[in-house]
């Protein structure tokens, strides 16, 4: 198992596919934390203002939207060997199969806490600084933002072994791909917006997401911090354990 963890991370950073990713989610935190920051106080907006604990924790969970990107990265470790054909010689040099997919799963949820890690810091070094210039106190060890950060960080490594899963449930790195973006941002915006179904978006990853980082809005309730937190590693075991039952069984050629 150390000899596969150390291949995949020989893969991963082979290429520089994972540092585009992860510019793309510091380009999406930087810039969803400035328009949070410059648009607070304006007429119409419904986010809490900032001098609130709730409009403080909201601001530090932007760095959620990195989480598409987290899971493009996990698919791809898994439907690139399968683009790239060398998912035979991988599977030829270790033939217990399901040990190649779990290498991927840990080596990727280490890669998803770094990824977090870093949008983190991101937010925090923006919004610091920022909030200070207004003369707005923020104390990151008060009103819940040690959770906040907290959550971030492990709910983006949970999203990467989710797309791990989905990446060796479909195989087909487009169709994963394309498909993942489709449910985050078109499913799961419509089930959070309409008034009808929205009060079981927090049952979905993206709702569990929302609670694990105690994030707040007026029209949306979701779950305990714990019961959020368990339902989202539930939905990456749910994805390795099939991502990986199908690995096994399935044909390669």
């Amino acid at each position: 198992m150390t000899r596969l963890l150390r291949a995949e991370f020989t893969k991963l950073f082979t290429t520089r596919l994972w540092l585009w990713l992860l510019l793309g989610a510091l380009g999406m935190t930087i810039l969803i934390v400035g328009l949070t920051i410059g648009l607070s106080g304006s007429p119409g907006n419904p986010n809490p203002p900032l001098t609130s604990p709730e409009g403080q924790r909201n601001l530090f969970a932007t760095a959620t939207a990195s989480s598409p990107l987290a899971v493009v990265l996990g698919i791809v470790a898994m439907t690139g060997e399968y683009r790239y054909e060398t998912v035979t010689p991988t599977f030829l040099a270790t033939p217990r199969r399901s040990r190649v997919v779990v290498a991927k799963l840990i080596a990727y949820a280490i890669a998803g806490l770094g990824f977090g890690a870093v949008n983190v810091l991101a937010a925090t070094a923006l919004a610091l600084p920022w909030l200070s210039a207004k003369h707005i106190d923020v104390s990151l060890t008060a009103n819940g933002i040690p959770r906040t950060l907290i959550g971030v960080v492990l709910g983006l490594a949970i999203y990467t072994v989710v797309g791990v899963g989905v990446g060796a449930l479909l195989r087909n790195q487009v169709g994963a791909i394309v498909g993942a973006l489709v449910y985050l941002f078109v499913v799961e915006g419509l089930v959070s917006a309409l008034p009808y179904i929205r009060d079981y978006y927090k049952y979905l990853p993206g709702g569990a997401f929302n609670g694990l980082v105690n994030n707040y809005q007026t029209n949306v309730h979701y779950l305990a911090g714990w019961a959020a937190g368990l339902l989202l590693v539930g939905y990456g075991a749910a994805f390795a354990v099939l991502g990986t039952a199908l690995a096994v069984r399935r044909d390669v050629t």
